[in-house]
Order: structure tokens, then C-alpha cells, then sequence
């Protein structure tokens, strides 16, 4: 099922916004030459761009109103999740091994349940959507298995929607940390996500109508995937055929990280290198 409804704008921002300021405790130190060269970097390709497309005034005057808008409808996280993430993590990926990463993206929560490696995702009584059931293993580069590794997994339900940052769903529903057994096998029982729309009542929408994009992101299952002395991998799995796969507004797909489903399963294993 496609969604063709999305929490506002105003309701998604200030949930991803107060969530960032909650999870993002530690300072990063950075020394003047750094900030130097990158904010000199960036500022140089504004100025570029003002000048290869000669940007009048009235388009300068109406860019700083957007930006002001998307600051007081807090929605920075949710620009830089969709449009600049996948940038930062192509530029991280280039001195990892294992597993693809992919994005975090603005709907992250931690501290969800602890489950074993055999459970079902909490969700409502009545969940809607297709069954599905996601398994594999977690294992090392040599291909051993990791026993008591973490699966930190969270998904759209049937409509599109994230629990906490929509109105009527569950705190926690179809979140949740899942633990490996023995031999790093885990299978998870949920619910076939939608693909869905990112909010388009708020400033990040007004610039998506204007520039003629379009706002939908393909069904997808998000992951962090954690062990004792290895790499954490934050990734996103996606299905083939679906929606969007091809056209994804976040540009985040990546082919190592499509399944191939199969009467209502996936299978993927995950790769993690030494921290």
C-alpha cells in the first residue's frame, strides 16, 4: 500500500529537531584550520552558484526567508537527513569494509525493547500490512558468527508513518533491538512498510514543489547493526520492484543493499569489521 497521507510538516520537524538535541550529546573538536576550510569551501559554492545563474535580489530576499522558515519550523534535520546525509556517508564508506551503509535519516529513537533473536516487532493489535520476515546472520569478516549482536531496527508502518513522529501510533511500535543467538542468526517478524512522502506542508516541501521533485522515499527497513569490539552499521535495506527504488528523493539506495523478497521473506546478512 502506497501513503497518501503524512504527519504535517510542523508535527515531523519538531520531533525530529527535539529528538536530535536529546541523542546528540558529544562535542566534536574541531580545530580553526578545519572549520576554515570547509566553511570556505561551502561559502565558495553559494557564491559559485550565485554567480553561474545569475541570481537576482528578489531570488536572494526570498532564500533567506526559506531558510529562516525551515529554522523556525525545525526542520533543518529533516533537509540535511534527505538531501545531505548520503554525501557525509558515501565519504565515511570510503575507508569502511563489511556491509553497505546507508543513512540514518530524522526517525531514529533509541532505547527501544530488547528482544531475542526470534521475536515479532511490537506493533497494534490490528497492524495493517502484508506479513513479512526478516532474517540472517550478523557475522565478521572472516565470516564467523557475532553471538549477541544488536539489530536496532525501525520502519514505516503500512501508511508511511514513524511511530513518534506521527499522531495515534504507539510509542515504540515496529521498533525495536533484536539479539542475535549462538551462531548470529536472527529472524524478525513484522509488517511490510510503505514507501512514503516526506513532509511537504513546511519549508522543505514549498522548495520540493518548487524545483519540481518529488517528495517519496521507497519502502525501506532501517538498521544499526552493533557488537562488542566491531564497527557499528547504520544501513537501510530496500526491496526491489518497489516504488521509488529508482527515484529516491534522499538518494540513499544502494544496489548491495536491495532484497530480493520471497512469499513474504527476506534474508540478508551483515558484515562487520573491527572497530
Amino acid at each position: 500500500m502506497t501513503a497518501v497521507h503524512s504527519p504535517t510538516a510542523a508535527d515531523s520537524g519538531a520531533s525530529a529537531s527535539a529528538n536530535f538535541r536529546s541523542t546528540t550529546r558529544s562535542s566534536v573538536d574541531v580545530s580553526p584550520e578545519r572549520v576554515s576550510t570547509v566553511a570556505t569551501a561551502v561559502l565558495k559554492g553559494v557564491h559559485e552558484a550565485i554567480r553561474e545563474h545569475d541570481v537576482t535580489y528578489p531570488e536572494f530576499q526570498a532564500a533567506k526567508q526559506w531558510l529562516m522558515d525551515l529554522g523556525e519550523g525545525g526542520e533543518w534535520p529533516l533537509f540535511l537527513d534527505v538531501f545531505v546525509e548520503h554525501v557525509v556517508e558515501e565519504v565515511a564508506a570510503r575507508t569502511q569494509d563489511g556491509t553497505k551503509g546507508s543513512i540514518l535519516g530524522p526517525y531514529y529513537l533509541p532505547d527501544q525493547v530488547t528482544l531475542p533473536a526470534v521475536s515479532t516487532l511490537p506493533m497494534r493489535a490490528d497492524e495493517q500490512g502484508s506479513p513479512l520476515v526478516f532474517s540472517g546472520r550478523v557475522v565478521d569478516l572472516a565470516g564467523q558468527p557475532l553471538a549477541g549482536a544488536e539489530l536496532d531496527v525501525w520502519h514505516a508502518d503500512s501508511e508511511g508513518y514513524y511511530s513518534g513522529f506521527a499522531p495515534g501510533i504507539p510509542d515504540g511500535n515496529l521498533r525495536a533491538v533484536v539479539v542475535t543467538d549462538a551462531e548470529g542468526r536472527f529472524e524478525i517478524t513484522t509488517v511490510q512498510p510503505a514507501p512514503y512522502q516526506i513532509p511537504t506542508d513546511g519549508p522543505t516541501g514549498q522548495l520540493i514543489d518548487a524545483a519540481g521533485w518529488h517528495p517519496w522515499r521507497p519502502a525501506h527497513l532501517h538498521l544499526i547493526v552493533r557488537a562488542p569490539g566491531h564497527r557499528p552499521i547504520t544501513t537501510q535495506l530496500y526491496f526491489a520492484g518497489g516504488e521509488y527504488v529508482d527515484s529516491d528523493v534522499a538518494e540513499a539506495v544502494k544496489p548491495e543493499l536491495v532484497l530480493m523478497p520471497s512469499d513474504q521473506r527476506v534474508t540478508y546478512d551483515f558484515v562487520l569489521e573491527p572497530a
